[in-house]
């Protein structure tokens, strides 16, 4: 089946165009021009993956973001003409997949879609992952030690399941970037920040959990 895309867009030449673009790359796309008819396309629709503009006529694209989140995992990736940090930092720490800055190349919005939707797949066979007290359930996207659930990011989830699939070995900050954010353009300071928090996360917990090590040089692997 075609994958079936949201694009909320208000501007209409650039919409048409892009809308042309997926159509003929072998998606299904439903257009909205603002935040209302958006909202009712992505809670009513059988849709795979949103493309959001963070300006929209009727408010912000980041508010509407962050209401599906508090409800739904659904893919999004945020384009939009803003190039300022903060408007990166704030959509990907709501919980967009991806980001694209105005202008783009529309080969490039097709591949960055394509790798978020293969990233968003779900395991073929639900999967439990257990390093001592703590537990990663990868079917319900979850992180638990004695009962304890962890209240994670979705960034963090994404950082701590990929280092306790491989307990012990050493992954480097561009490899992170490249799993977790499937985008080149993100600073080796993103991980920093995001390994820094869920340590303090899994410090917190009751029972003696796994921590990650920071291999000098090299990377972050999480130790039993």
């Amino acid at each position: 089946m075609r994958p079936h895309l949201a694009l909320i867009e208000d501007d209409s030449d650039f919409a048409l165009m892009c809308r042309s673009y997926l159509e003929r790359a072998g998606f299904t796309v439903t257009w909205a021009m603002d935040a209302r008819a958006g909202k009712s396309t992505l809670y009513e629709g059988r849709v795979d993956l949103a493309v959001l503009d963070l300006g929209l006529p009727d408010g912000s694209g980041l508010e509407l973001l962050r209401a599906l989140r508090s409800t739904s995992r659904l893919p999004v990736i945020v384009v939009t003409g803003r190039g300022a940090e903060a408007d990166r930092v704030a959509g990907l720490e709501i919980g967009a997949d991806d980001y694209l800055v105005k202008p783009f190349s529309q080969r490039e919005l097709v591949a960055r879609i394509r790798a978020v939707l293969r990233r968003s797949q779900p395991p073929e066979t639900p999967t439990v992952l257990q390093i001592g007290s703590l537990r990663v359930d990868t079917a319900a996207r979850q992180a638990s030690s004695e009962g304890f659930l962890l209240t994670l990011r979705p960034k963090e989830y994404a950082l701590l399941e990929l280092l306790a699939a491989a307990p012990g070995r050493v992954f480097s900050a561009e490899q992170l970037l490249e799993r977790i954010w499937g985008a080149s353009w993100q600073q080796p300071a993103t991980v920093i920040e995001h390994v820094y928090r869920l340590r303090g996360k899994l410090a917190r917990l009751p029972a003696p959990a796994p921590r990650i090590t920071t291999v000098r040089g090299y990377g972050y692997r999480l130790d039993p």
